[in-house]
């Protein structure tokens, strides 16, 4: 009985906290999807941000659904940086917002429990790409620092603006 109430307790917990955080920011809605060519012009422009500080990382472009429409691994990165790129990307695309936001939510604002949002990857390097007001996808890089990330998904994410 006494786990049934510490599993409802947290279940209340979460829901209230995703509640809460849902209201904080009223994100874009949805668009057309990202095309290939967009997403190489916002692989490119991350790329060139990743080159001139000399930081091998992997690139995600991915649509409205999270499904990958461009990825490039720069040579030397690991390859476990395929699956963290890939997840920033789909938890930006998903939640309407920066990965970043989790990382803050976990790490400086106390709620760990977003960590256990389905699909929130609370590190920072992800964020929607938006286009004429609307969510078209979203940018993930892995490699470097997490800021390092957030550095180069920013550069990807203005060369669509």
């Amino acid at each position: 009985m006494h786990i049934a109430k510490h599993v409802a307790g947290t279940a209340l917990a979460l829901a209230a906290t995703l509640f809460s955080f849902a209201a904080q920011a009223q994100a874009p809605m949805y668009g057309a999807n990202i095309n290939l060519d967009t997403a190489r012009k916002v692989s490119a422009a991350a790329e060139a941000e990743a080159r001139k500080n000399n930081w091998n990382v992997v690139i995600v472009v991915v649509d409205t659904g999270g499904h990958t429409v461009s990825l490039q691994r720069l040579d030397g990165t690991q390859y476990a940086s395929v699956a963290v790129a890939t997840q920033k990307a789909q938890s930006s695309v998903a939640y309407r917002r920066p990965s970043k936001v989790f990382e803050d939510a976990v790490k400086v604002g106390g709620n760990p429990q977003l960590a256990f949002l389905p699909g929130a990857m609370p590190v920072e390097g992800g964020l929607p790409l938006v286009m004429d007001g609307k969510i078209v996808g979203a940018i993930g890089v892995s490699g470097v620092t997490s800021a390092q990330d957030g550095q180069i998904a920013k550069a990807g994410m203005e060369s669509v603006k």
